[in-house]
């Protein structure tokens, strides 16, 4: 299966509570069709500490078709499951490491660095514009700061 077409019939549900497993997922989605695939991320296992969450809050339910899918999305978002209001949307697929870096400034890659940084006198900073005034007030005769 493509993946673009995975993820059109593929929703997250968000908001879940702590309680709520793949069964009760599965048994209040199952109602708009056929699902394929129940998926409740679990959090990260620490075994110092037992009253760790078991999953992260979140599922994704992958159905059969994509009209099943937008049918679970406009009945059950922003209602309740297990007294907590969940947010059901379309999944979005997960960015790959390439995609990820998209939110880093230019000048954290090497690449950028290598390409475009000076050494600080040809950098033309603080200290190049305060002697490019310097020079520029020793050219202006003394009556012109007066106007």
């Amino acid at each position: 299966m493509e993946q673009g077409t995975k993820s059109k019939k593929t929703v997250f549900v968000g908001g879940i509570a702590d309680d709520v497993d793949e069964a009760i997922v599965y048994e209040n989605f199952s109602t708009f069709g056929d699902i394929i695939e129940v998926q409740l991320p679990s959090a990260a296992t620490n075994p110092n500490q037992q009253t760790e969450a078991k999953h992260r809050g979140f599922a994704f339910v992958t159905y059969t078709s994509s009209a099943d899918a937008q049918d679970a999305i406009d009945n059950m978002d922003l209602n309740e499951l297990r007294g907590k209001v969940i947010k059901v949307n379309l999944a979005r697929p997960m960015k790959t490491p390439l995609q990820l870096g998209g939110n880093r400034a230019v000048w954290e890659s090497e690449e950028w660095l290598q390409q475009n940084l000076k050494p600080l006198a040809q950098s033309g900073g603080v200290q190049a514009r305060t002697q490019q005034d310097d020079q520029e007030d020793d050219e202006q005769p003394d009556n012109a700061m007066e106007e």
